[in-house]
């Protein structure tokens, strides 16, 4: 039996994301969950399951527009930890943030940097609390 775009979302988005993901999802239940499921069905049911690339590059593009695009603080947090989750280092993800400086200015990357930095603090403390 074939995946559903919907299950094959699900798939791909807890291999990129984790939990935070879902949570993205889960957040929007009560208010528009047809939105929540677009994101499943056709970001990551279809976009991320194209082979062309692989998540490590789909995150850096994915940085690199979220940057830009200025206010996206909570979807950027989001990609951030998933570029980690991946396998990006933090010295890529900081490269792939200041790439963008040139062409959006410092005022953006400044605050993708400090962004970067709070979700590089709560890893720090939750691997504290692991172990």
């Amino acid at each position: 039996m074939a995946e559903s775009r919907f299950e094959r979302g699900s798939r791909i988005l807890a291999s990129i994301d984790g939990q935070g993901g879902q949570a993205v999802v889960d957040s929007l239940q009560d208010i528009a969950p047809e939105l929540g499921n677009w994101i499943v069905e056709f970001a990551f049911g279809d976009v991320y399951a194209d082979p062309t690339l692989d998540a490590r590059q789909r995150e850096l593009v994915t940085l690199g527009s979220l940057v830009t695009q200025g206010d996206t603080a909570p979807q950027l947090k989001v990609h951030i930890a998933a570029a980690l989750h991946v396998g990006l280092s933090r010295a890529e993800v900081i490269q792939a943030i200041l790439q963008t400086a040139p062409y959006v200015g410092f005022p953006r990357v400044i605050n993708a940097v400090n962004l970067a930095r709070a979700v590089f603090q709560n890893e720090d403390e939750a691997k504290v609390h692991e172990g």
